[in-house]
């Protein structure tokens, strides 16, 4: 019934969330019980979703990547541009790497693997690529390499980020983002505008972790 179904969506979010917490902390050899102490859930709940402890973790990855990429796009709006749909993705990614600390952790620590088995982030990566070599914006040798040099600098942005408290997000993620255009095939003069567009009034409103 609803009620059922509204509470065992409710337990397997909250051990999702405590997985992404772990995750973030580097304690992915945790036991399956401090992930349901965590979760506040009882043992026998985790295995009525997952079957072993690393098949939790996946998900929690793939549920950080989708997080991350639905709320991207719901401020990226409209922009029918491919370069700028790009551009302003990364750009709003790399400024949610301090705002949303545990996906961004979930999404660094579980990168690679995310990036080989694919998932609902990399097909909106694709998608976007894609849209701008068939509008004749970008000059790709391969769509699916460009796909991970992307997601790849994502990553490794988000980390810098995070190692450097005084470094400006906005600045270096903008840095990056222009530098990807040129890759990309986009005039030096060209990359730079787009890269310092302004972005979306509604990115700020996406409530912080915590809050």
């Amino acid at each position: 019934d609803r009620r059922g179904a509204g509470r065992r969506e409710r337990t397997r979010s909250a051990l999702v969330g405590a997985a992404q917490q772990f995750i973030a902390a580097g304690r992915t050899d945790v036991a399956v019980l401090d992930i349901t102490k965590a979760a506040n859930v009882g043992l026998g709940s985790f295995y009525n979703h997952f079957k072993t402890k690393a098949e939790l973790f996946e998900a929690a990855v793939d549920d950080a990547a989708r997080e991350y990429g639905d709320l991207i796009s719901r401020l990226a709006g409209a922009e029918r541009d491919p370069a700028v749909v790009v551009a302003q993705s990364f750009r709003l990614a790399g400024r949610y790497h301090r705002r949303f600390p545990v996906l961004s952790k979930s999404l660094i620590e579980g990168a690679a693997q995310y990036l080989s088995r694919g998932g609902w982030l990399v097909d909106q990566v694709r998608r976007n690529l894609a849209a701008g070599v068939e509008s004749g914006r970008f000059v790709l040798g391969d769509v699916d390499l460009a796909v991970g040099t992307t997601l790849g600098a994502t990553a490794m942005l988000g980390q810098r980020i995070r190692d450097n408290p005084d470094l400006d997000d906005g600045w270096a993620t903008d840095v990056v983002a222009e530098d990807l255009l040129r890759m990309r095939g986009l005039s030096a003069e060209e990359a730079h505008e787009i890269a310092h567009l302004p972005l979306p009034s509604t990115a700020d409103q996406a409530q912080p972790e915590g809050n």
